[in-house]
Order: C-alpha cells, then structure tokens, then sequence
C-alpha cells in the first residue's frame, strides 16, 4: 500500500494548505484521501463512526482537535515515535496513526494485510521498524490472535513496542492478563471518533480531557470533554445537537455508554446506555449476561441482546463464540449457560466459530441482532 499520497494530503490539510480530507477505500479496496466540502472553520479529517450500533456518521475533527489529541498522547506515552500501521485507514484509530506519524516527523509503517491481519505479516513488518520508539494501535480480536501459540519471534517483536494502543472494543481480563504475563506494553484506551479516537487510557483522561458522569435525562451516561471533542457531524444538524453541547466554554461528547468515576477521576465503563433487556418485568444487563457467558470454558467471545418477543417482551439472545461448536460441544455450553444464569440464560442462541466484525475489528452488532431476532422469530 503507497500511503504517501494520503500522508501529503493530510499533511495540507493540518497546515491549512488543503481542504479537509477522508480516506474511503476504491473500487480496488485500497485507501485513498478524497477532499471534502465542509462549512466548519478548520476542519481537517472526516472519518466515519463505525457503524456497530447503527448507521455510520461522518464526525469532522479540526485542526486544532486533531493536533490536542497528538500532543497529549505523547505526554501519555512519554514521547513520540514511530508507528506500525495495523487497523483501517478510514476509521479514527488507523487515521490517527498517521496523524500523529506527521506531528511526530516519523514514517509510519504499514503492514501487510493482503491475507488479513496474520501474526506472521505483523511481526514481519514490526521488525520493518527503525525507531528505538515504537507504537501500535490494535483491537483485542488482532492482540488475541498474536498470542494464540505465538512465535518467539511475534513475541520479541511484540516486546519492543514501548506502548500497544488497545481500543475498538471491550478486552477481556484474561486476556490483558496474558498480555502482561509476556511482558507487553498493553494501554487500554476508551473514546471514539468523535473525540478523535481514544482520549482515557487505563481509565486516566489524557491531559485536557475532561469526563464526568451525566445526571437527570443522561443518567450514568459517560460525558468526554475537551479540546480533542469533534466540531460535530457533517451534513446532520439535528444528529450534532443532540450529540454534543457547550457548557462554560468545554465542548462535550454524550456518549453512548454507561460508566463510574472512582473518587481519584478513574473512569470504569459499565456497557452500553440501551444494552438493558427488560424480559418478563425483569430488568437485565446484557453486559452483565455476556461477562458470564464468557466466563464459561470454551467460550471466546459473546454477543447479547434483546428481541422481540410475544411472550416475554423481549427475549435474551445471544450470538456466541465457541472453541468446539460440535454438537457435542454445544450441548456441554447448554448445559453450563443454564446453570451459571438461571432465569438470565439466553432463551435464543446463535453459537459459531468466531463472531462477525466490522472492517475496524468491532463486533458487528447490527449484523448479529438481525440474525439473532431472525433466529427467535417473535418467539
């Protein structure tokens, strides 16, 4: 991939010297930036949200947004370096990486994702790096498949980066735990596109961000603010208000997500404001459900949701990722989901190899709460 003509376009654009720019993919799925028509006053990036919860927004961050969020997070990470390219360019976190390669004055490298994201194609191109700093940016679906029987060599590679961005997705305890038993640089970081990507990393809000927990109509709802938060979306007025709003000269993000702040500032996200199933008069967290379920022995991820159903209201369902989905192997998991939930237990189960993602390395939610209602059937 030549990634120089988007480096030179988003170099423009930061410097004020070209319009504001987003990377689509071609006819040929390769990336490319294409300039962008926007009444916001320096506006440089357009990058979509991901579309896992609905349909994708075109969130416009400035020059001045962008430049905020490189600067504190190489305060975060104590100094800038170079960056190996992992993830797509035309969502927030792959854009980021050349953004901040720019602020940095250092070549971002790009892996090879000809064959889709392989252990052996990252490590082959982590060892491309030149810079005794080095960053990555990765979600826990492509950490996880790093260190599934890894190679000495991916390990080595692996320990060289002074900082392993992870985002995109909730990480499991287990596996940030076998992260850190190899000696990994893992920083989990919280945010989204419209505060230019990640802006809380391992619960602290990098330097002038600022996060409080919503009261009244936004109750437990996180609230990221500052000058990383995006000048709005392009083209949707009514989406932009009711999504963000200024108070006391800080621009604010409501965001999607429930969380608690600890008595020190540390942020904990609790799951999704609409992830409550209300099935039979009872209410029940559908992050709550899903821990359980992959706390199960041979589950490796879940999905849960609810969907319409006559008797129940709404009805548990669950998309479910399982190390032998045999019907020996299913059958074991039905019997373990009942006893470990009880009246919670899924009443509709979908159970397969892996889960579906979206291009970015997120859960494709939309995709599996079809299938999964498709499935039920009204039931």
């Amino acid at each position: 991939m030549n990634i120089d003509p988007i480096l030179k376009a988003l170099m423009a654009a930061l410097h004020g010297e070209g319009p504001a720019v987003e990377i689509v993919l071609d006819d040929d799925g390769q990336p490319q930036a294409v300039p962008v028509q926007t009444d916001v006053e320096e506006a440089a990036v357009v990058v979509r949200t991901s579309g896992s919860t609905g349909t994708p927004k075109a969130t416009i961050l400035t020059v001045d947004a962008l430049a905020a969020s490189s600067v504190s997070t190489a305060v975060a990470l104590h100094g800038e370096g170079q960056w190996l390219l992992a993830l797509p360019l035309q969502y927030v976190a792959g854009v980021q990486v050349l953004v901040r390669s720019l602020y940095a004055g250092t070549r971002p490298w790009v892996m090879d994702q000809s064959n889709g994201f392989t252990p052996e194609a990252f490590t082959a191109a982590a060892e491309e790096l030149t810079d005794k700093i080095r960053f990555t940016s990765l979600v826990p679906t492509q950490l996880q498949r790093l260190l599934d029987s890894p190679a000495p060599e991916t390990l080595a590679a692996l320990r060289r980066f002074n900082a392993i961005l992870l985002g995109g997705a909730p990480a499991s305890a287990e596996l940030l735990a076998a992260a850190h038993a190899q000696g990994l640089k893992v920083v989990t970081t919280y945010g989204s596109a419209e505060t230019c990507g990640g802006c809380v990393y391992d619960g602290e809000p990098l330097d002038g961000v600022e996060v409080r927990i919503g009261e009244g109509e936004l109750e437990g709802r996180i609230l990221l603010g500052g000058h990383t938060v995006a000048a709005g979306y392009l083209d949707a007025a009514r989406a932009s208000k009711a999504a963000f709003f200024e108070e006391d000269g800080v621009r604010w993000y409501i965001t999607g997500d429930l969380g608690e702040l600890s008595d020190d500032g540390k942020l904990t996200v609790l799951g999704r404001a609409d992830d409550v199933i209300i099935t039979g008069g009872v209410k029940a967290s559908a992050a709550y459900i899903q821990s359980k379920l992959e706390g199960l022995d041979g589950v490796t991820a879940a999905f849960v949701t609810g969907v319409q159903s006559r008797e129940w209201g709404q009805a548990v369902a669950a998309y479910v990722a399982v190390s032998d989905p045999s019907p020996e192997g299913l059958k074991g998991f039905t019997a373990r989901r009942e006893e470990a939930l009880g009246v919670l237990a899924p009443k509709t189960v979908l159970a397969v190899k892996d889960l579906p993602m979206l291009p970015n390395g997120k859960p494709d939610r939309m995709a599996m709460i079809d299938m999964l209602s498709n499935l039920h059937q009204g039931q």
